[in-house]
């Protein structure tokens, strides 16, 4: 835990090196053969700093720095989809990154953001992740042992949508929970270069209108 510990803290200080201002991309630490007693640790050590998340996979760790781009696309992204519930009048539960996790199948996540529709629940109806360095855990492998419904990914400006199926999670055009979102609409507004109060009063007025 120690090494661990120390590893961790190796990569805070080289994120925050002058080498690294100019680059906008995520810092990813992958380290094999954790126990889940070290992964909980590490949860616990963490849980108060908001500039890593981690995820965990059969002994498998990863732990994230988020880039700026990182948080600001995830923003954007929850003031979207939060005026879409709001405006289409659908009870909604956020839950942010909250994390998740099951010792029985040694997985664990902290999705951008998630929700729950209609009810809260233990486990979200829709998980959220941005996507802006590609590599590592397989996102989808964790989420399909906690048995989370559908997962959306956003990735180089479009968003692409999995729904769990017997067989594992399926490619969907639509959500099966927001079946009217167009999500290229919303995508479109998510890359809109205007100020985010803006984008959120022409999206809600867009959904108005339709």
């Amino acid at each position: 835990m120690f090494k661990l510990i120390e590893r961790l803290n190796r990569l805070e200080q080289f994120i925050d090196s002058q080498d690294l201002s100019a680059i906008d991309s995520d810092q990813i630490l992958m380290m094999n053969g954790v126990s889940w007693k070290v992964y909980e640790n590490l949860l616990n050590n963490l849980q108060d700093n908001p500039e890593f998340r981690i995820k965990y996979l059969e002994e498998t760790l990863e732990i994230m720095s988020p880039s700026r781009r990182h948080e600001s696309d995830k923003k954007r992204i929850a003031l979207l989809i939060e005026t879409y519930f709001i405006e289409k009048d659908i009870d909604f539960y956020p839950l942010g990154s909250t994390t998740f996790r099951e010792q029985s199948v040694a997985r664990g996540i902290e999705p951008d953001e998630c929700y729950c529709i209609n009810s809260e629940k233990s486990i979200p109806d829709i998980a959220i992740e941005v996507v802006i360095t590609s590599g590592g855990i397989n996102s989808l492998e964790v989420y399909q042992g906690l048995n989370v419904p559908e997962v959306w990914f956003w990735q180089k400006g479009k968003f692409s949508l999995y729904s769990l199926q017997k067989d594992g999670y399926q490619l969907i055009e639509r959500s099966l929970f927001l079946p009217e979102l167009d999500c290229k609409l919303l995508a479109d507004y998510v890359l809109s270069s205007a100020q985010p109060k803006d984008i959120v009063l022409e999206f809600r007025q867009r959904l108005k209108n339709s």
